[in-house]
């Protein structure tokens, strides 16, 4: 695996760890909200940077690639902590369209 993908892939994680610090915000107060505010803040920007980086270098992304798998991680991603940490449905149409987020995500990388 290239440093590339190695830098999209954890990416998307800090994407997904903007979106639960930007919802974790919304349900508090004070001081934690700063906290999580601050963390939103590093997060949006190291996944911004990764997504930069990953494409330059030696074997770069294209923009379109490089996007869909990043913003596929995050969203994948997001989900997932919604059920497994905030309590969110697992409802059998949600499963069956994040099936499908997963496979467009493979299908654009394949056939890029």
């Amino acid at each position: 695996m290239n440093t590339n993908w190695i830098m999209l892939i954890i990416g998307g994680f800090f994407e997904t760890a903007f979106a639960v610090c930007l919802s974790q915000a919304q349900n508090s107060s004070g001081g934690t909200k700063v906290a999580w505010l601050v963390s939103f803040m590093l997060s949006v920007s190291l996944s911004m940077f990764l997504l930069y980086q990953s494409m330059g270098g030696k074997n770069p992304f294209p923009v379109g690639t490089a996007y869909a798998v990043w913003a596929g991680i995050g969203a994948v991603g997001s989900v997932l902590v919604g059920i497994f940490f905030l309590s969110e449905p697992t409802t059998l149409p949600r499963l069956v369209f994040l099936s499908l987020l997963i496979l467009s995500i493979v299908g654009i990388q394949v056939v890029s």
